[in-house]
């Protein structure tokens, strides 16, 4: 399923000038269609509101077409770029993927732990005995421990939950760990236990969305997003993830008008 210029412009609020421009710039890639129109698939979409983005944020254009060349040199054969996060912070940009941050510009990762914050971290885990395993405890500690060691945070939350099985929090940020490192399927498992837990919970209900969609279940990640979107209307990002859903299943004029909001949303 193919958009035409007028169509993304109304979708995203770029002008068609600078849609075309960016397509000729190269900062995209768009087909030609039978009479010779520009055609975007959803993925280019995806780009597109990454480029927009960036551009927003005050990064040169010629800056953007260098680091998504660099970025298509840098991926693994065969993963795109709509596989990763690409976001401005401060003048330079960020890039993540499943848990690995970098800077494409120059290829090194932004993080670099230092081991005594690691082992500072294990002390504290080892010295939290059964007699003080309460829940809020673990997930405090947990929280702590996500910026110095992402494995010894798992096992802080996993303790919480233990402590506590319906520790909602702890069960969405474990899941969250768990999905960037690439395992969706438990994260899955712990979003949904969330919202068990709590069926008004709105961020367990958008990440089982996003889970399921990375396992390919679009039917549920379809209720999840429309579920996630009835507890929270202002989510742009449930619209926006509800729209590729809608798209990949053929309800083209239902992705446009979830687009639509979307962009609203970000106005």
């Amino acid at each position: 399923m193919s958009y035409s210029v007028r169509e993304v412009s109304a979708m995203l609020g770029l002008s068609p000038a600078t849609i075309r421009d960016w397509a000729a710039r190269g900062l995209i890639e768009a087909e030609r269609g039978a009479s010779g129109a520009l055609q975007f698939g959803f993925r280019d979409l995806i780009v597109l509101r990454t480029v927009s983005e960036l551009v927003s944020a005050k990064i040169p254009q010629r800056k953007v077409k260098r680091i998504l060349t660099k970025l298509r040199e840098q991926l693994p054969e065969g993963k795109p770029l709509t596989g990763i996060r690409i976001t401005a912070e401060g003048e330079q940009v960020v890039v993540r993927d499943e848990g690995t941050v970098w800077n494409p510009e120059s290829g090194q990762s932004l993080f670099d732990f230092s081991v005594a914050e690691i082992a500072v971290g294990a002390e504290r885990l080892q010295s939290m005995t059964p007699d003080n395993d309460a829940g809020t405890d673990w997930y405090e500690l947990a929280c702590e421990l996500e910026s110095s060691s992402v494995e010894e945070a798992k096992q802080a939350y996993e303790r919480a939950i233990r402590a506590d099985p319906a520790h909602t929090d702890a069960r969405v940020n474990l899941g969250r760990l768990l999905h960037e490192s690439g395992d969706a399927a438990s994260a899955a498992r712990h979003y949904r236990a969330a919202l068990e837990a709590d069926p008004e919970h709105p961020t367990a209900a958008f990440n089982l969305g996003v889970a399921l969609e990375d396992l390919g279940r679009l039917d549920e990640a379809l209720q999840v997003y429309r579920r996630a979107i009835a507890l929270d209307p202002e989510n742009a990002e449930a619209h926006y993830n509800l729209a590729g859903v809608l798209e990949r299943r053929g309800e083209k004029q239902a992705a446009i008008r979830h687009l639509k909001v979307y962009r609203t949303l970000l106005s």
